[in-house]
């Protein structure tokens, strides 16, 4: 039975999951393989660990080779039995969830580790040497290294700080979660473990995804678990909610109109973009006198609003109990969420698209996203911002925060040409957006 949340080609071909968070290895090499899963484990950018597939060889640019080369299956027990010896050198204790998988003919071993509960953890340098020296080992892009300086400060600095949505919440049970969400993301993700998950408790699925940990007499939810895999998170987490305000005369006027959508994350994140989508967004045409062709522009580009929208989603605190508020008016479109970006990224290279956070606030909501294609992730939500703007015309957009960091504000504002919503319409003209359910937006000619 597999034993992973995601699919496996997915994985081997590092659609969703980034090469760096990958380790492939042809043959079992116990020492190689432990300093890599501690490292894993270290999980010192917050990205949510990764995957060590052994069985499988790569080229001289860490891109993987197939057929894989496999191992022989009377090398399996063998490998296993030595796995969990070594496994029990790694101080503190932490172990990897272990599939065994066919690809091509071949068998292979997934081992997936998740950034661990107890960091930072050290491993001996040499498994089988008689006297042993333990490090620290953190993943330096797609490299295992030792953690030295001031990289090993700074672990030892991130000592019990598990990023909030990795940890258990101490008021939920794990009868919280809904075993019907659980199902549905693996089938949308084409996880293996899909076709297993009617015949397993809701506990035991909720292990599997690691969406659930603790003793068998007393296990918790996870808060990421509660956040995706709950009808209701706002009960957990007061603030879990997108309002999308609407003022058709400005902010500054006497009207407005509000939608407040709840629900697990994906879907109200879902939601409330296909809420604007329907209801906002605009394509003008402008045909010419002396061409053909038609000037064809949009008050908002959907790809832009939707990067804004899921990186409000990825990056905000929840912990905090104001929610996501997104304010459309005539002349921009205003997405505010709390808090601000970490205060290693400088204002300047954030409006120029240059901001690399050096740690994730929200590491495995970032993982289910980037799982639902929801978001590429490492810091790419900005550039494209950016990127959509300029391709559809639009004047750039703004990115504010304050001097604390306390809030976060995107500005798009509104296409010159555009006209304004509410305006009489003649035409139809959908805009793509493969991710979302169709939808219709309408169109301004003249």
């Amino acid at each position: 039975m597999s034993q992973l949340p995601i699919n496996l080609q997915d994985l081997l071909r590092q659609r969703t999951v980034e090469g760096e968070r990958i380790e492939y290895k042809a043959g079992w090499n116990p020492d190689a393989v432990l300093r890599t899963l501690c490292a894993f484990a270290n999980d010192f950018e917050n990205l949510g660990g990764g995957y060590v597939v052994i069985g499988q060889d790569c080229d001289a640019h860490g891109q993987p080779v197939f057929p894989p080369v496999g191992l022989a299956a009377h090398q399996l027990d063998k490998v296993q039995q030595e796995l969990l010896a070594a496994c029990q050198l790694i101080q503190p204790p932490y172990f990897p969830v272990l599939s065994v998988e066919e690809v091509e003919g071949r068998t292979l071993l997934v081992l997936w580790a998740p950034g661990g509960q107890n960091r930072p953890y050290k491993v001996p340098e040499a498994v089988t040497a008689t006297k042993k020296t333990w490090h620290y080992y953190i993943r330096r892009y797609s490299s295992t290294v030792q953690a030295k300086g001031e990289a090993e400060q700074e672990l030892l600095s991130l000592t019990a700080k598990v990023p909030f949505d990795d940890r258990f919440h101490p008021l939920a049970q794990v009868d919280d979660l809904s075993k019907p969400l659980m199902q549905a993301f693996l089938g949308e993700v084409g996880s293996a473990l899909a076709a297993d998950a009617p015949g397993l408790s809701i506990e035991a699925l909720a292990r599997q995804i690691n969406l659930a940990a603790g003793p068998s007499e007393a296990p918790r939810p996870k808060n990421v678990g509660l956040l995706f895999f709950n009808e209701t998170p706002e009960r957990f987490f007061p603030g879990v909610q997108i309002d999308v305000v609407w003022f058709p005369e400005g902010a500054g006027g006497d009207r407005f109109e509000e939608s407040i959508f709840k629900g697990p994350l994906a879907r109200m994140t879902r939601e409330a973009l296909g809420y604007i989508q329907r209801n906002f967004l605009r394509q003008t045409v402008i045909k010419h006198p002396d061409r053909a062709e038609a000037t064809r522009v949009w008050n908002y580009p959907y790809a832009a609003v939707e990067e804004a929208l899921v990186n409000a989603v990825y990056h905000r605190s929840y912990e905090e109990r104001e929610p996501i508020e997104v304010r459309i008016s005539n002349e921009e479109l205003v997405i505010l969420s709390f808090p601000g970006p970490d205060r290693s990224i400088r204002l300047e290279d954030l409006q120029a698209g240059r901001a690399v956070s050096r740690r994730y606030r929200n590491r495995r909501i970032g993982e289910f996203l980037k799982e639902l294609e929801m978001t590429e992730g490492r810091s790419t939500g900005i550039p494209k911002i950016l990127k959509e703007m300029a391709a559809n015309g639009s004047p750039a957009p703004l990115f504010e925060t304050d001097d604390e960091r306390l809030s976060f504000v995107i500005r798009l504002p509104r296409h010159p040409l555009a006209l304004v919503v509410g305006a009489e319409t003649e035409q139809d003209t959908p805009q793509d957006t493969p991710k979302s359910p169709p939808v219709t937006p309408k169109s301004w000619i003249y």
